[in-house]
């Protein structure tokens, strides 16, 4: 089986064309044993490029631990550039993933993917939560350099408040007027991944609603810089958000399944 390794800020995937529907999808072990750093390619997650009728692709993803994940923003840059790598588009594309539908632009290097609405943003014992696609806890910090964000990451994604399916968690820290400083504790991870994009988009909403600050908002993230673009709504809720960077492909080889 052909596999190609793709980035996108740090955040890594496997990319497999499943257009013709072979690949073991049900095989949780198998994917988790892909993604593995030791054993495997090594990956934060996998993702499947599938046929679908009304769209030019659809987006099937997996966390690294071989579950069937939620929407994956870094992700979905990284599938609209191996699509694009394979010529199933020019410029501009719409495609499926668990979330819905999603469209994108490709510019050069730049993927701008226009992420799912968000109806608000909730406080749950505390703690701002909302949902960009996938579940996220954000927090604003001090120090983020220093802070143990594995630690505080895991004792938030595994806090009675958010059983059973947990939460991502995502520390920031404000670096000017327009810029935020992200590290993202990721569930199905579990670990601190280079950058995740449902997180920065979190963050960048939060960082709206709480802190007034101005969009679009720049994100640094340990793996490179993103952007983020919405239309803040009178009732709280948010429409027209895209996520914006760079993907590129790493490399690609073949397995044995």
């Amino acid at each position: 089986m052909t596999f190609f390794k793709y980035q996108g800020t740090g955040n890594d995937f496997v990319l497999i064309d499943d257009r013709a529907g072979t690949f073991p999808a049900s095989d949780q072990a198998y994917i988790e044993r892909l993604c593995h750093r030791r054993f495997g390619i090594g990956a934060d997650g996998l993702i499947l490029l599938r046929n679908d009728p009304a769209y030019d692709f659809k987006m099937v993803y997996f966390n690294a631990d071989g579950a069937e994940g939620s929407m994956c923003g870094n992700g979905g840059r990284c599938i609209v550039r191996f699509a694009h790598d394979l010529g199933l588009f020019a410029s501009e594309t719409r495609f499926l993933a668990v979330d819905g539908e999603h469209l994108a632009v490709v510019r050069d290097g730049t993927i701008s993917l226009k992420m799912s609405n968000v109806t608000g943003i909730d406080n749950r014992d505390g703690l701002t939560f909302l949902n960009t696609g996938s579940p996220h806890v954000v927090r604003f910090v001090d120090d983020l350099e220093s802070l143990d964000v594995v630690a505080e990451g895991r004792a938030i994604r595994y806090s009675s408040t958010f059983q059973p399916a947990g939460t991502n968690v995502n520390f920031a820290q404000i670096v000017d007027d327009h810029t935020v400083f992200v590290r993202t504790y990721e569930r199905g991870v579990e670990d601190e991944t280079y950058s995740c994009g449902t997180g920065v988009t979190a963050v960048a909403l939060v960082a709206h609603q709480q802190l007034h600050m101005p969009g679009p908002i720049a994100i640094r993230t340990v793996g490179g810089n993103l952007r983020v673009s919405f239309r803040a709504q009178a009732d709280g809720s948010f429409e027209g958000i895209h996520l914006i960077g760079p993907a590129q492909r790493v490399f690609e080889g073949a397995v044995t399944i």
